[in-house]
């Protein structure tokens, strides 16, 4: 019997041929992360096992990216307490303010996970790798404070949906609007503790970037993980970035799924989800009028360097409506670098948008962009739950950095040729 991809992975770090959907393995992991919300947590969990060192201090990331720069006392203490272990451990890969970024744009970006991967996060949004063919998915604090110690995790081996896209994007439709129109179609719950595996000629072509955000939002249709084929775009991406070695894997060819899902994209626009989820989804032309306070442009979803060129595209020679507050948040610190050089912040900030430093701040309603009861953000976040952003009164609209730079023009969501 033919595998998956997940499968295939997994087997390979449980020392078995092959696994099958279903089965209790334990696997080595290849990385292990946290960052400054997880990581204390995380720490003290390690603490109680009655180890003194991690089992590979190259393999454990911790990321300070969450509420970071600090923004109060209580912060500041649970990065100082990740600050202590990772320097005590020895970690080479601990990233603080001025090195940091958001962490899943800063792993891929800094060659810390590579095809062929198991990685674990204390982070939902883990499962981003996928987007270099690594099976990449979130656990709780305290399984990897048992990761961070063993190296190993135990895992239920899960099923896979394929998702197959096929057709020519229209314009201006990206990998956020791909994601959103999917998860639209299967619910929050329908890949419930499955793995997503996502093929087709349309997603052969798509960037990194795009690929990047796909994988980034599997955990919003419930997916334990979200997987891209190896290709010559991932090995461009990967070699020359990559600190190890790596080994690839493919489907084989009678792989069995619990499912597979076809998607005709020539016939997507625009996708925008509308309060409280992000399978309340619609196509741009069929939002109506819905005036906005805030737009965010940013995220481990998509605050890549194209995001970013995307949004500049749309804003450049524009102004953000004065009712309007427009924060653009660069993903990593190469990335604002980039971006700086390009002239893409120059953009940003004449047509009257904040640009901060990389932070998740905002998407979790931490900080850098709160909202006030009954305001309305469109933003390139990945969840739009009650008080995500702020309060519990407010509004998130998720869309893609071209719908959200659109929106922060008109005043009110809008789609790209709306303004341009």
């Amino acid at each position: 019997m033919g595998q998956t991809v997940a499968e295939k992975i997994l087997a390979a770090h449980a020392g078995f041929d092959a696994v099958h959907a279903g089965q209790f393995i334990e696997s080595w992991v290849d990385v292990v992360l946290s960052n400054d919300i997880t990581a204390p947590i995380a720490i003290r969990e390690f603490e109680k096992l009655g180890v003194s060192k991690v089992f590979d201090p190259a393999r454990v990331v911790m990321v300070a990216d969450h509420f970071a720069p600090n923004k109060d006392i209580k912060s500041a203490e649970q990065c100082r307490t990740m600050r202590t272990f990772a320097l005590q451990q020895g970690l080479p890969h601990y990233y603080d303010v001025g090195r940091m970024g958001i962490e899943h744009v800063l792993l891929p970006e800094q060659g810390l996970v590579v095809p062929g991967d198991v990685v674990v996060g204390a982070d939902s949004h883990t499962c981003t790798y996928g987007a270099l063919g690594a099976f990449a998915t979130g656990m709780g604090s305290t399984d990897i404070a048992v990761a961070m110690a063993t190296g190993r995790i135990w895992m239920r081996v899960p099923e896979t949906i394929q998702i197959r896209f096929f057709g020519e994007l229209p314009p201006w439709v990206e990998g956020k609007d791909l994601i959103l129109y999917t998860i639209g179609r299967i619910g929050v719950s329908g890949a419930r503790y499955k793995a997503l595996e996502f093929v087709g000629p349309t997603v052969d072509a798509l960037s990194m970037a795009g690929r990047f955000t796909m994988a980034n939002m599997a955990i919003e249709a419930g997916g334990k993980a979200g997987l891209f084929g190896v290709d010559d775009k991932t090995r461009a991406y990967v070699d020359g970035r990559a600190l190890r070695p790596y080994h690839s894997f493919e489907a084989d060819p009678d792989a069995t799924y619990a499912a597979t899902v076809e998607i005709d994209v020539s016939q997507i626009e625009p996708q925008v989800a509308f309060p409280h989820s992000p399978e309340n989804t619609r196509p741009v032309s069929q939002v109506g009028t819905v005036p906005i306070d805030q737009a965010v442009i940013g995220s481990c979803t998509n605050g890549r360097l194209e995001d970013l060129r995307v949004a500049a595209r749309v804003l450049n020679g524009r102004a953000v409506h004065p009712g309007v507050r427009c924060i653009v948040i660069p993903g990593s610190q190469q990335v604002y670098l980039e971006a700086l050089r390009e002239g893409l912040l120059e953009t940003f900030i004449e047509a009257g948008a904040a640009v901060s430093t990389p932070t998740c701040g905002p998407c979790l309603g931490g900080h850098m962009g709160v909202l006030a009861a009954g305001e309305r953000a469109v933003s390139t976040t990945n969840r739009n739950f009650r008080g995500r952003m702020g309060d519990p009164h407010s509004e998130v609209y998720l869309a893609s950095p071209a719908v959200a730079a659109a929106s922060a023009v008109a005043g009110r969501i809008a789609g790209p040729e709306e303004v341009l």
